[in-house]
């Protein structure tokens, strides 16, 4: 496929880097990738994003100028008399923005000739590409992720709905892929597994060089990323030995909440909350790291992880991993072949996990070699775009 339109929520984002990843790896393999992204980035981190692709992304107007253009366009012949009456219908009932940006976008995909839009995440971009396909007889693809299917949202454009009208459907696992397909089995045949790609060649090995031991662990700080049981683990592990440091790499939510657990346990010299990072500054800590945990866990209304792709990046830096054995995380982290899987929501079983590996740096060492080589096998971005250009060709 030569040429390909994506849609986004937002584009860059620092908590998305594998959508950044993946534009960029189908525009290295020739694809020429037109991006729309229905918001700006706000406040983000500085990140090390190439400009000349992040120049190109088209952003939609904000609400008010978008509405009055598509209602310019709604007197014209631009649109059918299906479109117009469709939107009316609708009228200001919730979500009647998807119907306005997906007119924005659908008449800038036909003025292009483009004929497929690819979206991420089963949420609002999902949703105005429905509407896209609908208007326009555009098909279009998504990707799911992981809270969007785990504990998907109520919209009268419902995920069986974007699921049933879908050319395809992508998820990031195995895990998810069986789940999707008893949830919603009609639509079974078009549901496709393709990994979340990582850039190997970003990421050198780990010389496990750090003194003292070194735990890193990177996400947004949210419930479901278990930094609570990961400072808890901590605190077991300092009253045990109190030879370690254990970075905690973002920002989120609960910032201030885990700052409070920390100096509650005295660990203010033990563990830190560093704040966001580039990509470089990741990959380089990661680089010096003794082992990577992060202990996802369940939220109450379903939400978890799927893939997180943090866990690959500390492979492919040849790190062994803890996490535990939600979503598709058995797919990346095998037990006792590179790292260990612990029971969610068990900080003496994690804290345990930490301290066996610490404790034996060659098991590491191994872990972390077995990591990097099964990152090659499955992981890397040039396989998954490989999928995926396949895949868009069928359409």
């Amino acid at each position: 496929m030569r040429e390909v339109a994506y849609l986004f929520e937002r584009f860059p984002s620092f908590g998305q880097t594998f959508c950044y990843r993946e534009v960029a790896e189908l525009e290295r393999r020739g694809t020429k990738v037109h991006v729309f992204s229905i918001r700006r980035p706000l406040n983000e981190p500085e990140q090390d994003w190439d400009e000349q692709l992040v120049e190109r992304v088209h952003y939609l107007p904000e609400e008010k100028p978008l509405v009055a253009e598509v209602d310019r366009v709604l007197r014209s012949k631009a649109v059918s008399p299906e479109t117009r009456a469709a939107v009316e219908k609708w009228g200001r009932q919730s979500d009647f923005l998807r119907l306005y940006q997906a007119i924005y976008v659908g008449t800038r995909l036909q003025e292009q000739g483009l004929r497929h839009i690819h979206a991420h995440f089963a949420g609002m971009a999902a949703r105005t590409a429905y509407w896209i396909k609908e208007f326009f007889a555009i098909p279009y693809s998504f990707t799911a992720h992981a809270n969007d299917i785990f504990a998907p949202r109520d919209f009268v454009v419902s995920l069986a709905q974007l699921i049933k009208n879908a050319a395809a459907v992508v998820t990031v696992s195995d895990f998810a892929v069986r789940l999707l397909q008893e949830r919603f089995p009609q639509g079974a045949a078009q549901i496709h597994r393709v990994y979340n790609g990582v850039d190997l060649s970003r990421f050198q090995p780990s010389d496990f060089s750090a003194r003292p031991a070194a735990i890193v662990s990177i996400g947004r700080l949210i419930e479901k990323k278990g930094f609570e049981d990961l400072i808890s683990a901590c605190a077991l592990l300092r009253s045990r030995q109190g030879d370690f440091h254990c970075s905690i790499i973002g920002e989120g939510p609960l910032e201030e909440t885990l700052r409070t657990q920390i100096a509650a346990n005295g660990l203010e010299q033990s563990v830190e909350l560093t704040g966001p990072q580039t990509q470089a500054q990741i990959a380089e800590r990661l680089a010096h790291a003794t082992v990577f945990a992060l202990p996802c866990t369940r939220e109450a209304d379903g939400g978890m992880d799927n893939l997180p792709t943090v866990i690959m990046e500390a492979m492919a830096a040849g790190l062994p991993v803890i996490s535990t054995p939600l979503g598709g995380i058995p797919e990346m982290v095998e037990p006792g072949v590179n790292g260990e899987l612990v029971p969610e929501r068990d900080p003496a079983a994690l804290g345990a996990a930490i301290e066996r590996l610490i404790a034996d740096p060659e098991q590491a060492r191994r872990f972390g070699k077995r990591g990097r080589e099964i990152a090659r096998e499955k992981f890397s971005i040039e396989t998954s775009v490989r999928q995926l250009r396949g895949l868009f060709g069928n359409i």
